[in-house]
């Protein structure tokens, strides 16, 4: 939070209220922003969280009010998104754009593995307890999505003979990937379950930034060149990238909370 937004901000102020909607329950994050001029909502769709940003005047009473105005705006915009999926035995879910099945092999070895079963179909095994099914899903996805982006960005690098400092997979949900001035690289894990194009384009995008480190004109004549499937893969992203974010969330976040971002404020 900015120095200035704490300055006004009570010891005893929440971090976030509750409110109640037509028999449903809905938790607002208050957030304040020192630039912030009146109240606004958002969505976050990658994790279903509402946000109240709040200006650095404002107070927790106000800040209740104005969401509980705006009740019936979170309620259908929370209803719009993608019905969330958790990671579960019997769960079907993409990798790499292919339909694969969760399956919970309890007392088996190991971790995580792939199998195809006597009937074609892909699964996504996990051995150990049921309520580690999620997390070992979530971790085995992340290892995949680093190996499979670290070879991409190989390739460019090569290509433009530059150096990738290091690079980093997170849960990201503003961006599908970013790049630091000192040619550190991060990405969105959840590009593993997208076509391997899509992977390989935000690989290309992100090396290409060492380079321009911009979106110039210059920046997309060079990314062209890299990649001759971007105008696919942008498309691809435009259409599906928001459902990605469906994935591994957890049951009970469903009704509350939801990152990849929402343009439309109150």
């Amino acid at each position: 939070m900015p120095l200035r937004a704490l300055l006004y901000r009570r010891p005893s102020e929440p971090q976030a209220i509750e409110l109640v909607f037509d028999g449903a329950m809905y938790l607002v994050r208050l957030s304040r922003h020192r630039r912030a001029r009146r109240y606004t909502l958002r969505i976050q769709p990658a994790t279903r969280e509402v946000v109240l940003t709040m200006p650095p005047r404002g107070n927790v009473n106000e800040a209740k009010a104005f969401a509980e105005r705006h009740g019936g705006w979170i309620a259908a915009r929370l209803g719009r998104l993608p019905e969330t999926v958790a990671f579960t035995h019997g769960t079907e879910m993409p990798l790499r754009d292919v339909r694969h099945r969760i399956v919970h092999r309890r007392v088996a070895r190991g971790a995580v593995w792939r199998e195809i079963d006597d009937r074609g179909n892909r699964l996504i095994c996990v051995a150990g307890d049921t309520p580690h099914i999620g997390r070992r899903v979530t971790d085995f996805l992340k290892r995949e999505a680093k190996r499979d982006l670290e070879v991409a960005t190989r390739r460019y690098a090569e290509m433009l003979g530059v150096k990738v400092k290091r690079i980093a997979v997170r849960d990201q949900s503003s961006r599908w990937g970013s790049c630091s001035t000192t040619g550190a690289l991060s990405f969105s894990w959840r590009l593993v379950l997208a076509p391997t194009y899509v992977l390989d384009y935000l690989a290309a995008h992100e090396v290409a930034h060492l380079v321009e480190m911009n979106h110039s004109r210059r920046f997309w004549r060079l990314l062209e060149r890299m990649c001759p499937n971007m105008g696919r893969a942008k498309m691809w992203l435009d259409v599906h990238g928001p459902d990605l974010h469906r994935y591994g969330v957890p049951e009970q976040r469903r009704a509350v909370r939801s990152r990849i971002a929402d343009n439309s404020d109150i």
